[in-house]
């Protein structure tokens, strides 16, 4: 709880921000529509805590900004503590704020999407690895998708329904993009090789 002064009209708010990071878990691999189930879930139940906030995956990482009362982070906070989908969660932030940033979407999910791997205060932090990041990186990433957010309302484009991708998916085509050259190569000798033992056998 905090307190806004003003000699005139003192002003009680009890507005915060929970801030974390977490990594993918073979559970949460498992399943192709987890981020959509998180999100579809997630959406019903902000809505009816006074939820706002932003999901952000990639790379195998989440990176999650939400924002209402201390009581709704807190059970919120307590039921990511024993969801089964993501580990090692890192609390970067829980703390009071006097508004919202993201207050038209009960939740917005993203993935790692081509605009955001051409801003150039993101690009700086990619490949998007929020465990390596220096301590004050989470708000420099989150100024980014907060400008992406403002956009986005001034063109009304706001709580659109959750973006449907697979969990496997996304993981699969990041490391597919990364070591395509090495996949083609193995791909090639193991040809090469079933061509000499079919030739040896004949």
């Amino acid at each position: 709880m905090s307190t806004i002064n003003d000699s005139t009209n003192p002003v009680t708010t009890d507005l915060c921000q929970l801030v974390y990071i977490s990594r993918i878990t073979s559970t949460g691999l498992s399943s192709p529509s987890t981020l959509n189930d998180i999100s579809e879930t997630a959406v019903e139940r902000n809505q009816i805590d006074n939820v706002t906030g932003i999901l952000c995956y990639g790379n195998g990482y989440f990176l999650q900004c939400v924002e209402g009362s201390e009581q709704a982070l807190t059970n919120l906070k307590n039921r990511l503590l024993v969801d089964d989908r993501h580990k090692e969660l890192k609390i970067l932030d829980f703390s009071e704020i006097t508004e919202r940033r993201f207050a038209s979407w009960s939740l917005r999910s993203i993935t790692l999407e081509r605009w955001m791997t051409k801003e150039p205060e993101l690009k700086k932090l990619m490949p998007f690895k929020p465990y390596e990041w220096d301590s004050n990186e989470w708000q420099k990433f989150l100024d980014v998708l907060q400008g992406y957010y403002e956009e986005q309302t001034r063109t009304g484009n706001v709580d659109t329904p959750p973006v449907k991708y697979s969990t496997l998916g996304v993981t699969l085509s990041k490391v597919v993009g990364q070591h395509q050259a090495f996949f083609l190569i193995q791909t090639i000798l193991g040809l090469m090789i079933v061509a000499t033992l079919l030739w040896l056998l004949l």
